[in-house]
């Protein structure tokens, strides 16, 4: 009796803790508008980045990761890191969710468009960040692995990631 209990507890909890992690990122508010043309979403970035002598940063994912809802969150959650993206960067959201255009040639098209101008960063898995000048010119693309720490992100990274990459340091 005892080792069908623990053969049952055995079974069941890795199904119990994904169940645990899908609720978290599911109380989490989706931040990716799967409507928006990606590149006209860019280029009104890089309208208001010229204007404010900042910088785009594109977290580039989708309401579908947990890594990037997760990352959304924690940014907003950490007031230095809020600040040091407000004063440095025009932060966006940009949706690519293959599975949204597998059927729709015309987003599909404008998707791959969006994803050859910022240098094809979804090699490195989602969310991933590229960094733009004013004018458009792909200055970084950050691989987000690196800036994780257990179940979520570390803030020192985080925070040096996003120093290391402002207006003023680069220039």
């Amino acid at each position: 009796m005892k080792h069908t209990a623990l053969l049952i507890l055995l079974l069941t909890a890795p199904l119990m803790l994904a169940a645990q992690g899908k609720t978290v990122t599911a109380a989490l508010p989706k931040v990716y508008d799967e409507t928006l043309d990606q590149n006209k979403q860019i280029d009104q970035a890089l309208k208001r980045a010229a204007a404010q002598d900042k910088f785009v940063i594109c977290q580039v994912g989708g309401n579908w990761c947990p890594w990037c809802l997760k990352f959304a969150d924690f940014m907003t959650r950490d007031a230095e890191i809020s600040k040091l993206v407000a004063d440095n960067f025009v932060f966006i959201h940009v949706d690519y969710s293959p599975r949204s255009f597998k059927d729709n040639p015309e987003k599909k098209a404008r998707a791959e468009k969006m994803m050859k101008r910022l240098g094809n960063p979804g090699r490195f898995g989602y969310p991933v960040f590229v960094v733009l000048d004013a004018r458009g010119k792909l200055i970084h693309i950050q691989d987000s692995s690196f800036l994780e720490e257990g179940e979520g992100y570390d803030r020192a990274r985080v925070l040096r990631f996003f120093q290391n990459w402002t207006p003023e340091a680069v220039k």
